[in-house]
């Protein structure tokens, strides 16, 4: 199976960037947060008030294996995804996993604007980053590869996860 993983943490640009990318590659985009906020008929912001965050971690994996059994797709994962082992082993298992990265400042700046950040509903919103970052870090490293989204924009990063995938493709036959 060859499906493209966008993870990361949120404001890397990975709902864009998978955009662009399943475009020029002709595939299907799905867009995981998207998808649960339409399967439940409300925003993540509300399923984690009503729910919790423990609820809406279950909501992404049952998410994941569905979706994890097509082929050909470019998925924009959650932040948090890779930080279950269960579905970091199917991503690896069902594609290559492409972390884009920024550094906390430039997360916030793209980000600050908006009011569908849930964990970021907290008195010093960057240092939430930061904790966040840090404690994810570990998660992130299980991706395949590494861009940086800092001062590139979402064709060059598309254009560099094809020139990544035609190499994955060549090396695997």
């Amino acid at each position: 199976m060859n499906n493209i993983y966008l993870v990361g943490f949120m404001g890397t640009g990975k709902t864009t960037v998978g955009k662009f990318l399943a475009r020029k590659m002709r595939r299907e985009f799905i867009e995981m947060d998207r998808t649960i906020e339409k399967n439940e008929k409300q925003t993540i912001r509300n399923i984690f008030k009503a729910k919790g965050e423990t609820y809406f971690r279950k909501l992404e994996n049952k998410l994941l294996k569905k979706i994890s059994r097509k082929n050909k797709l470019v998925i924009s994962c959650g932040g948090g995804v890779i930080c279950n082992k269960e579905n970091a082993e199917i991503m690896r298992n069902t594609g290559i996993i492409v972390n884009l990265t920024a550094p906390a400042s430039v997360i916030w700046e793209r980000i600050k604007k908006t009011k569908r950040r849930p964990l970021l509903d907290v008195a010093n919103p960057l240092k939430r980053i930061q904790q966040l970052l840090r404690y994810r870090k570990p998660y992130y490293r299980k991706a395949h590869y590494f861009i940086n989204t800092k001062n590139k924009t979402p064709q060059k990063i598309a254009n560099e996860i094809i020139f990544i995938f035609c190499g994955e493709k060549n090396k695997n036959g």
